[in-house]
């Protein structure tokens, strides 16, 4: 008879540059988490709501919104990659694909690019990874590289910096073909009437009216998704050394509020988007915890034509999510938690009205 103390996870130290992880499981969407996301983080963009209106646009079905693809595709690397990890530090250049489908089953390798011992903490360093989600069809629908923070399992193991250049993984928004003949003005009442690419005027911040509190919650929506980060779910764990955890509790799994801040953005910003284009870079820039309340705020920082598409254009925005802290005086403190360069591909009023 044997106890074996079974290990889940990579440690700094077990990354080798140039490898590539395929996955585990796999997971196929369905309606349920879809219903739960969309109505979680208050995404109001009907094609991810209404089948009538996402079919008339020329979709198969409703698409998942792309938060929620980020989330699916991110949450199955845990495992493979920041199952030990201490902070998610940076997305860089997240592109999307195909769209995504309740039905569809979406399975994510990753390569890693590069890991970094820390020069100044001997426990911790840096992987640098390129992931890249994929359909039953073999379609991209994701592709972004991360950085994360690691701790290393034996303080002792050499481990070198190193790094090489992300392979070419081609991801391009699949967009239906615009038909004059399709009478998009009928259901037009079905999204906000000023979120058109006109109605946007570079160097305006939009203020987002809309606030949701986490709660407890967020262990059960993290396990929607097949998260396995024991940072947000293992209390347990946290409390043999809270001094090593950020706040000494459970931090909330930092998917959560990138798809909650796109959702509270999206009556403002996104209800008449077709697809989001590329996600340039972001970061998680302060913890969530159960019982803060998440707001957001949009800057339009450029507009430009789309290719090809004279009726949409694209909007290049700064998302920013912000809690509110309580000072020593009582007055409340705005608090910076996420920042995102943002590239949405929106309808033109011209074309669709």
């Amino acid at each position: 008879m044997a106890l074996i103390q079974k290990k889940k996870g990579n440690f700094l130290e077990d990354f080798r540059v140039g490898h590539v992880f395929r996955h585990k499981v796999g997971k196929t969407v369905t309606e349920g988490l879809l219903n739960a996301f969309t109505e979680f983080d208050m995404t109001t963009n009907p094609l991810s709501k209404n089948r009538r209106y996402a079919q008339r646009y020329g979709f198969k079905d409703m698409t998942l919104p792309p938060g929620l693809v980020m989330n699916i595709v991110f949450s199955q690397t845990v495992e493979d990659i920041s199952e030990n990890a201490r902070a998610n530090l940076e997305y860089i250049n997240m592109r999307f694909g195909a769209p995504v489908y309740v039905g569809d089953t979406i399975e994510v390798s990753s390569t890693v690019l590069g890991v970094k011992p820390s020069s100044r903490d001997k426990d911790r360093g840096v992987a640098h990874v390129q992931t890249t989600g994929r359909n039953q069809e073999d379609q991209v629908v994701l592709t972004y590289e991360r950085k994360v923070q690691v701790w290393k399992q034996n303080l002792e193991a050499e481990v070198k910096d190193a790094s090489i250049e992300p392979p070419v993984v081609e991801a391009v928004p699949w967009l239906p073909r615009y038909e004059q003949s399709a009478a998009y003005g009928e259901l037009a009442h079905l999204a906000s009437p000023d979120t058109y690419f006109e109605d946007f005027a570079v160097g305006d911040t939009i203020e987002h009216s809309r606030g949701r509190t986490v709660t407890t919650e967020h262990i059960a929506l993290t396990a929607m998704l097949d998260n396995t980060s024991q940072v947000h779910c293992n209390q347990h764990l946290i409390d043999q050394n809270p001094a090593k955890y950020l706040g000494g509790q459970l931090v909330v799994y930092g998917g959560i509020p990138f798809n909650l801040c796109l959702g509270l953005s999206c009556p403002d910003v996104s209800d008449n988007a077709l697809a989001d284009l590329v996600y340039t870079s972001g970061r998680h820039t302060g913890p969530l915890f159960a019982g803060d309340t998440v707001f957001a705020s949009t800057e339009i920082r450029e507009k430009r034509d789309y290719p090809g598409r004279p009726d949409s254009g694209v909007l290049a925005t700064t998302l920013r999510g912000h809690k509110y802290k309580r000072g020593e005086a009582g007055e409340f403190e705005r608090v910076e938690i996420f920042y995102l360069e943002r590239e949405i591909i929106v309808k033109r009023r011209s074309h669709y009205l």
